[in-house]
């Protein structure tokens, strides 16, 4: 089934920095309560936990009491074979009378095709008394099994949230892109306005206007390619977030606010994380789970005791039926089964140690992960410092140009150089900002925080 995009309410309004008309607009708050609402992956995380739980309780049934009801009719015949060298007794299950025939070594009896009915009714209790573990170590590690889906399910929903952060920023970005690009081709069309006069007044010569001209369509075609990138962020940001539908929305420009712990060193994050991420824990219930299914295995080496009861209700005719009851006790003992329990311990215990190791991959990733989160944020501070500075510097070269052009001591092609300086720098300065956001929200995903 599709979904639709569908956001809350907005208030707010946003103009596009392209058109300047006002429309609607989404929040990074209202896009991760609409992945957290629509994604797909999360539908199937959650279906995996409901699969892991079903299981466990599936495991507990064998625990419980077993009662199942019979029925049924028979049209039979009523003949009966006799036992060589004995003497057979047999009764016709229509009548109810018994007769007596001595056979020889070569006895036989004649038979007919006369039926008769035949009812039986009954209803059958068992319950497992006790078989060293093997059912209960089953249950605990199914249980086990289900709280370790449930810790994936979790990881699942912090990956989601990090993707749509990603996203989001990604799709700010380029918004703020489209505004540099804006930018850019309106000051080239004001210098190509400037040109024009010049040319006119013979202050300048005829390339300064085609060097203008030049610099105007190649703003216009940056600023094409800046809301095409835009539009195609806002698609993405759209699957980020499991939905469908038109992207005629913009995106705030969020704060980007610190992380609690970033400046802290990779030692005391991987203390944060390893008490916090979910897929380690994860690792950790089905290391258990598999350590309850070994006791479990080696349980096939013991017998098991079963306790069942039966009522029984049967006769040529529903109202004229007998019945009869029983109780037993019964063990069974595997004594010799080809080696095969030998074989499914020493599968599980081996299923356990890569379990083990699996632990260990993954606790060294997660330092990895947030030592290359943590540097990250660490570049991306300084980057946004720098380029900020570029920034600055660069609107002042292109205002001292743009006055020694109008003085008529500068030219086009300086002009047009420090105009080019000046929306690389404020591009630059866009992409060190929202590569910020997104190493803290790598950051955040490598600590297990949602």
């Amino acid at each position: 089934m599709k979904r639709l995009l569908a956001f809350p309410v907005v208030f707010s309004l946003v103009a596009s920095p392209a058109t300047g008309q006002q429309g609607r607009v989404l929040t990074l708050d209202q896009a991760l309560r609409a992945a957290r609402a629509n994604h797909p992956q999360l539908q199937v995380a959650h279906a995996q936990s409901e699969v892991a739980d079903a299981r466990a309780y599936e495991s507990r049934a064998a625990l419980l009491p077993q009662v199942n009801g019979t029925g049924s009719y028979q049209r039979t015949t009523n003949n009966y074979p006799s036992g060589i060298g004995s003497a057979a007794t047999s009764t016709a299950i229509g009548t109810g009378t018994s007769t007596t025939t001595s056979i020889g070594t070569t006895g036989s009896t004649h038979g007919s095709f006369d039926t008769s009915n035949y009812f039986r009714f009954g209803v059958t209790a068992s319950q497992l008394i006790y078989d060293f573990g093997q059912t209960t170590g089953r249950w605990n590690a199914a249980k086990t099994n289900a709280r370790s889906q449930l810790d994936s399910e979790t990881r699942s929903l912090q990956q989601i949230s990090f993707n749509l952060r990603a996203a989001y920023y990604s799709a700010a970005a380029t918004y703020a892109l489209v505004k540099v690009a804006q930018d850019g081709l309106t000051n080239q069309e004001a210098h190509l306005v400037q040109a024009q006069g010049f040319v006119r007044a013979g202050t300048q010569p005829e390339i300064a206007l085609a060097q203008a001209l030049t610099n105007r369509a190649t703003a216009r075609v940056q600023l094409i390619t800046a809301q095409n990138g835009h539009d195609v962020a806002k698609a993405q940001l759209n699957q980020a977030m499991g939905v469908e539908g038109p992207i005629d929305y913009e995106v705030e420009v969020p704060p980007i606010e610190p992380v609690a712990d970033e400046d802290k060193n990779t030692d005391e994050l991987l203390t944060l994380a390893l008490k916090a991420r979910p897929d380690l824990q994860a690792l950790d219930d089905q290391i258990r789970a598999q350590e309850y299914t070994v006791g479990a295995t080696r349980g096939g080496y013991y017998p098991a005791l079963n306790a069942s009861t039966a009522l029984t209700d049967a006769g040529p005719a529903v109202d004229n039926l007998a019945w009869n009851w029983y109780g037993m006790l019964s063990l069974s003992w595997p004594i010799f089964g080809g080696g095969i329990t030998e074989q499914q311990v020493r599968e599980a215990r081996a299923t356990a140690s890569v379990l083990r190791g699996q632990y260990e991959i993954q606790r060294q990733q997660i330092r990895l992960d947030l030592e290359q989160a943590r540097l990250a944020v660490r570049a991306a501070k300084a980057s946004e410092e720098a380029t900020h500075e570029a920034a600055v510097n660069a609107r002042e070269q292109l205002r001292l140009a743009e006055g020694r052009y109008q003085a008529g001591v500068g030219n086009m092609i300086e002009l047009g150089d420090s105009q080019v300086v000046m929306t690389t720098a404020s591009a630059q300065e866009v992409q060190a900002h929202f590569n910020l956001a997104t190493a803290r929200a790598q950051l955040l995903l490598a600590l297990g925080q949602p």
